[in-house]
């Protein structure tokens, strides 16, 4: 088992992994986006990587806790209850699990992220 994994970003590094908002969630714009997951344990309940989107708005539901960076961009989350937080270059927050409401990306958004899953499992036995 190694140590240490030696996470490189700048913002140079390219997203790889392309993917798409479902519609029913998308509420405007066109959101481009893409990541490139540099770590995941063996249980895949613990992930890190670059996140990147085009501006656009869409609803969000976490199952997961989630820490952020942002490398550049202005993101502005929405909770249901309307609470608002507007995040730009260097700042970093957490969303935890259960947060539910709206994303908006208002210019794009490169962000490093650090997920942990804590409905995964490592144990498959019954």
């Amino acid at each position: 088992m190694s140590i240490a994994h030696v996470l490189r970003l700048d913002t140079n590094t390219p997203a790889s992994e392309r993917s798409l908002i479902a519609p029913d969630r998308l509420l405007a714009g066109d959101p481009r986006q893409g990541s490139f997951n540099l770590f995941s344990d063996p249980g895949q309940q613990f992930h890190v990587g670059l996140w990147e989107s085009e501006p656009a708005t869409w609803t969000v539901r976490y199952s997961e806790h989630e820490f952020c960076t942002i490398l550049e961009g202005r993101l502005l989350m929405r909770d249901e209850a309307g609470g608002e937080m507007l995040v730009g270059p260097g700042e970093s927050f957490v969303i935890s699990a259960g947060f539910a409401g709206t994303w908006q990306v208002l210019e794009k958004v490169r962000k490093i992220y650090v997920i942990f899953e804590p409905g995964a499992t490592t144990d498959a036995s019954p």
